[in-house]
């Protein structure tokens, strides 16, 4: 900085000719931006357009119009478990004992009661017979309180089971959990042993719902990783509209498939594009959400294609007429029927190969998308033929949910004994959200029953 008291005439001259240059240079900024201004205006309009280096808006989304609720909608209140009268027996001016009972006013509140774990010692009395002197003692089963020799009853158990499968807690939140609000002391180890207990005593019955995936004819597969003791594998699931079946394992082949379905399974397999699928010879739904998502991810990496987007409408109009179909006329014949539908499987698979012919073998955006379509495309219509298969994979989708969850928060488990665990667990509790069924209920009946494949 120049000191202006002691700065010599020639260095004010040249500082006032640096602002004078500064002042133009600013000038002409400033009438730069101002004619930027008035053109995004569109000429003066009331609407002012951001400038052209700005970030375009977002398109403003339209509000879907509410449902009308039902005459006499009201939230749905639950049975008071105990009802606390409160009255006055004295007058408060005069002190005379109220007569008469009118109800003015109800509130229902909502609690927990405190509870603190209960150590409940059995003892076992012998007693002698004044008449024969012989000795006599209860003879008690334990089983429906806890299994084999362990301390902790079978409410523990369940209870322990449900806070890891459906809450998806870590081991250690599940023991402050139970100190903090039961007082209940347990070790991580002790938590580990009360679960494999529950996956234990659930394993034939998972093995009656893999007996019941086979017998299925519509199956929805998919699969996602897992990781054991640090190594990449994947947790495979099949799932019907009630059961749903999942099994580690630390490949991805095909053999996966074969396993579960078996050799004689004669449904449908519902799944993705995923070659491992290919390993049932039958018949296949392939996915079309998966193909419509690749489609929209090609339409978004090159959006000033026209080409593209005009292809991607008519393969989407195909897909929205299929969806559409009705079926045919209720007097035909159940025969009839089913060929109506076949005949018009095969009308829908010769339109969508004449869009997709144009591009096969060439060297346009949309030709490996195309090649795809003709290589599975007796498998992107069964729907159409059979109603009972969906179009889509969401059913998978859905199942393996719950598994990518517990994977980000658990990372895995450790031993080939925890991913069969896991695996049994999954499946129990998969079937239950799917039965609508109480799962903490279900829990106990399973530990209780003599029988665990009942």
């Amino acid at each position: 900085m120049i000191d202006l008291e002691k700065a010599s005439r020639e260095e004010l001259l040249q500082l006032i000719s640096q602002l004078l240059n500064q002042l133009q240079t600013l000038q002409e900024r400033v009438k730069q931006l101002e004619a930027e201004s008035t053109s995004s205006r569109g000429g003066g309009g009331d609407q002012p357009q951001p400038p052209t280096w700005a970030k375009p808006n977002r398109p403003s989304r339209k509000k879907k119009k509410r449902k009308l609720r039902s005459h006499g909608f009201a939230r749905k209140l639950d049975p008071p478990t105990e009802r606390i009268e409160h009255a006055l027996a004295h007058c408060p001016h005069c002190q005379a004992t109220l007569t008469g009972r009118r109800i003015i006013k109800t509130r229902r509140i909502i609690e927990l009661p405190p509870v603190q774990a209960q150590v409940i010692e059995h003892l076992l009395i012998e007693r002698t017979c004044p008449h024969c002197q012989k000795p006599w003692a209860p003879d008690l089963d334990f089983a429906s309180l806890a299994l084999g020799q362990q301390r902790f009853g079978i409410s523990v158990q369940a209870e322990v089971a449900l806070l890891r499968e459906q809450c998806r807690l870590p081991f250690r939140v599940i023991q402050a959990y139970l100190k903090h609000r039961f007082n209940l002391r347990v070790s991580v180890g002790q938590l580990v042993a009360l679960v494999d207990g529950v996956a234990k005593r659930g394993k034939a019955i998972v093995e009656e719902l893999k007996q019941q995936i086979r017998g299925s004819p519509v199956v929805n597969g998919d699969e996602t990783s897992w990781r054991e003791n640090g190594q990449n594998g994947y947790v495979w699931s099949f799932s019907t509209k009630q059961v749903r079946y999942f099994v580690y394992r630390k490949s991805r082949a095909a053999s996966v498939v074969k396993e579960v379905l078996g050799e004689e399974f004669e449904g449908v397999v519902v799944s993705d594009f995923y070659g491992g699928y290919n390993a049932h010879l039958g018949l296949h739904q392939r996915c079309w959400v998966h193909l419509l998502r690749d489609i929209h991810e090609l339409k978004e990496k090159h959006a000033k294609d026209q080409g593209l987007r005009k292809w991607a409408a008519k393969v989407k109009a195909v897909y929205e007429r299929a969806k559409g179909y009705k079926g045919p006329s209720a007097k035909l014949t159940a025969g009839e029927q089913q060929g109506e539908r076949v005949r018009k499987q095969r009308e829908y698979e010769r339109e969508l190969l004449k869009v997709c012919r144009p591009h096969l073998r060439k060297q346009h955006l949309q030709s490996r998308l195309c090649e795809r379509i003709e290589r599975f495309l007796p498998e992107l219509f069964v729907f159409v033929g059979d109603p009972r298969v969906p179009s889509d994979n969401n059913a998978a989708e859905r199942s393996v949910r719950e598994v990518v969850v517990s994977r980000k928060i658990s990372g895995g488990s450790r031993s080939e004994k925890g991913s069969e665990a896991k695996s049994i667990l999954a499946s129990l509790f998969g079937t239950w959200r799917l039965q609508g069924q109480d799962f903490y209920q279900c829990c106990l009946n399973l530990l209780t029953a003599q029988n665990p494949t009942h």
